[in-house]
């Protein structure tokens, strides 16, 4: 499928990795990337989930699995891109991952799995891409995939200190890794009309668009557009940045919680898998 608004060699000659490229925002983008030009190996620990994805996208797409919170993996993955196409210009790091729950219900041992996954994971793939193949090649860009609203997200304080956290990241790399010709830049997602978004109780996705100033929920190719921009050689002049797509989300400050989201015997939570 052709790109909406790039051409179908923007991205020509390029390698992307991209991680949770199975479903999602992460698949959107592999699609994206593809369209655009780009040779892209998707990357997710359910190989029939990969698969259905690359059949999908096309002959442009292939799969690796892996775990981005164990260090064997990371590499494992990196190497797999470059053995396949000789280089590596784009890292997605698009897996992360948390549950819904009010801050004195989340457990320690939830706390350590969200901030393994979002905040270990994503720096143990920037480390992997980095040594492995950008600072040796001279060149590349990291594009790690935050949340916003940054003013925090209630159920999901867990998930907002871990992204925060990349966005720290992300500025400590661009500066340590400019030298090197890396970019690193974070990419912070507000509200999407995910299949993700759908697992949360009822009236979370029912009400999500109620406190975006758009009025709507974001759409999945809205996202892989900002990703193929970053990809492009505008990434330079963004490293170290943060750029936010959430329908002025970031921007509003409403009431909470929002009228009839639950009654006060009734608070909605996820079931942590």
């Amino acid at each position: 499928m052709a790109s909406a608004i790039f051409s179908p060699d923007a991205l020509a000659g390029q390698v992307a990795l991209v991680t949770g490229g199975g479903t999602g925002l992460g698949k959107a983008a592999a699609h994206e990337l593809a369209a655009c030009g780009a040779a892209v190996v998707i990357s997710g620990r359910r190989e029939e989930v990969l698969a259905a994805a690359a059949q999908e996208i096309g002959t442009a797409c292939s799969t690796v699995t892996g775990d981005v919170r164990e260090p064997q993996d990371a590499a494992r993955m990196v190497d797999a891109a470059i053995e396949r196409h000789g280089r590596l210009d784009l890292l997605l790091n698009n897996a992360g991952g948390q549950y819904y729950a009010p801050a004195e219900m989340i457990e320690p041992k939830g706390w350590r799995a969200v901030m393994r996954l979002n905040l270990g994971g994503t720096a143990t793939m920037c480390e992997a891409a980095a040594q492995r193949a950008m600072r040796p090649a001279g060149r590349g860009t990291i594009v790690n995939v935050t949340l916003s609203p940054h003013h925090g997200l209630t159920g999901m304080v867990h998930s907002s200190a871990a992204r925060a956290a990349v966005e720290a990241l992300t500025r400590e790399l661009a500066e340590q890794w400019a030298p090197d010709g890396v970019n690193v830049i974070a990419a912070a997602a507000g509200h999407f009309a995910t299949e993700s978004l759908r697992k949360y109780p009822g009236p979370i996705f029912e009400r999500a668009a109620e406190g975006i100033p758009l009025q709507r929920l974001g759409r999945e190719e809205e996202h892989a557009w900002l990703v193929a921009l970053l990809a492009s050689p505008l990434a330079r002049a963004l490293s170290g940045s943060t750029v936010t797509l959430d329908g002025a989300r970031d921007n509003w400050f409403g009431p909470w919680p929002p009228p009839g989201l639950f009654d006060a015997d009734d608070v909605p939570t996820e079931e942590r898998r």
